[in-house]
Parts: C-alpha cells; sequence; structure tokens
C-alpha cells in the first residue's frame, strides 16, 4: 500500500494531475490526494467512485484490481457478469455482493475461501446443501449454522469438531444418540446439554470427565451413586455434594410429609 501523502499509480509510479488526459478528468469531481483513478491507494480510489458512480462500468477491465474491485460496487449490476471469472478474488467477493442471486451458484467452487465465504452467507437454506462439503471449514461452518434441519444428519461425519459441534446443537434429538459416539469431548457435550436427564445414565462412563462432571450436575440419584466411585476426584466431589442436597427431600419423599410415614 502506498503512503497516504504520496501520489503513486498501481504501477509504483509517482504522478500529478498535469499527467492525466483532460478526457479522464470529471470536471470538479477528483483531486489529486483525496479523490484519484490513478492512484493505488484503495481509500482514494473509492472515493472517486462515490463522487463519479456515473463512471464506474468504464473500469471494470481496469489492470489494477482496486481499480476493479471499487469500480464494481457502483457498476450497473448488468455489467457485473464478466467479474465472475475475474483473477482476483477481491473483484470476485464485491461482484457476490451484488450479482443477482441465480449467478451465486456458479461460485460455489470458486478457488478462494473468502469468495465461498460469501457466497455461503447468501444461499437460501435449501441451496446450501450444494456447499456440504466445501474443503474449507468455515465455509462448512456457515452451512451448518443455516442448513435445515432435516439435512443436518449429512453433516454428522464433518471432519473439523466445530462443524460438528454446531450440527449438535441444531440437529432433531432422534439423531443425538448417534452424536454421542463422536471422538471429540467438546462436541459430546453439546449433545449431553440436549439430552434429558432419563438418557445420562449411559454415559457415567464416558473417557471425558468433563462429559461425567456435566453428568452429575444433572443426574439421577441412581447415576450419582455411580459417579461416587469415579477416577475423577473433582467428579466424584460433585456427584456426593449433589447426593448430599438430594438426601434430605430423598427421605421426605419416602416417609411422608411428617417424617414418620404419614401423610400430614
Amino acid at each position: 500500500m502506498s503512503d497516504p501523502d504520496q501520489a503513486i499509480d498501481w504501477q509504483g509510479q509517482t504522478f500529478d494531475c498535469a499527467g492525466c488526459p483532460d478526457d479522464a478528468k470529471p470536471v470538479g469531481r477528483c483531486a489529486l490526494m483525496e479523490a484519484c483513478v490513478r492512484d493505488r491507494y484503495a481509500k482514494r480510489v473509492e472515493r472517486f467512485f462515490n463522487w463519479n458512480p456515473e463512471l464506474a462500468n468504464d473500469y471494470l477491465d481496469h489492470p489494477y484490481f482496486e481499480v476493479r474491485a471499487c469500480a464494481a460496487r457502483k457498476a450497473d449490476v448488468f455489467h457485473l457478469r464478466a467479474l465472475i471469472d475475474d483473477p482476483d478474488e477481491t473483484v470476485r467477493w464485491v461482484a457476490v455482493q451484488r450479482l443477482p442471486h441465480n449467478y451465486l451458484l456458479r461460485m460455489i467452487h470458486d478457488p478462494h475461501r473468502e469468495v465461498r465465504i460469501r457466497v455461503a452467507t447468501q444461499l437460501d437454506e435449501q441451496e446450501l446443501a450444494t456447499m456440504i462439503f466445501d474443503p474449507d471449514y468455515y465455509v462448512r461452518l456457515i452451512v451448518a449454522r443455516h442448513l435445515p434441519e432435516h439435512k443436518l444428519p449429512l453433516m454428522i461425519g464433518d471432519e473439523d469438531a466445530e462443524v460438528r459441534r454446531t450440527v449438535a446443537r441444531r440437529i432433531a434429538r432422534e439423531w443425538l444418540g448417534r452424536m454421542l459416539l463422536d471422538n471429540d469431548p467438546i462436541v459430546r457435550m453439546e449433545v449431553v446439554r440436549r439430552l434429558p436427564d432419563s438418557a445420562l445414565l449411559s454415559l457415567v462412563r464416558d473417557p471425558d470427565w468433563r462429559i461425567r462432571y456435566e453428568v452429575a450436575a444433572r443426574g439421577s440419584p441412581e447415576v450419582l451413586a455411580l459417579l461416587l466411585e469415579d477416577k475423577d476426584s473433582e467428579v466424584r466431589r460433585h456427584a456426593r455434594e449433589r447426593l448430599d442436597e438430594r438426601r434430605p427431600q430423598h427421605k421426605i419423599d419416602l416417609m411422608g410429609r411428617d417424617g414418620h410415614g404419614n401423610e400430614s
């Protein structure tokens, strides 16, 4: 990036207004060091098109990518189709934001992740399924956040744990049992948080202490009794505390409200 205190063009050469052809000067709507399409400093190029939006169409094939990108923000939408195949990802990224929706599907395999991320944020729920197997984890994360619930089972085996974690938060409850087999404890934790208390018994032998601690926080007396022998001291302590908290109430429930087995 050029020094903001210098007028340097995209090829690294200094310049001034004297070298600009008269027919390239919008009268009163450009200024050296402030708003100039010849400057390589992006803010000055952007300001030029803010002042002269009607000229944007004429610069979509300019050799400097910043000029094309800035022009793409102001050009007529009908002129943007050619930018789908622009050699620079910044230009394509800008085009994605303004192209008609029917052109987005042509860009789901764009070679640059930032372009595909932008595409994913603009596709509707049904169209997102086309990006389930995108090579970039963040694209898939966006898909997992917005994909229709009935299609989320397709992402249970995603290679990235954060993507699977997002799936676990949203997937229908009938699929939670399968996700308990996930090899990442952070994913399993998301599953455990959604399970009913009655399903926690099967998790008292989970290999990760954090899962067992969560089970101790919500488990029944039967579950807590099993966790009193847990190999982790914090899990054992929490299970004991929970049992001690529940024991007086448990006694009342068994003996009756007056403490002698008779209803008061």
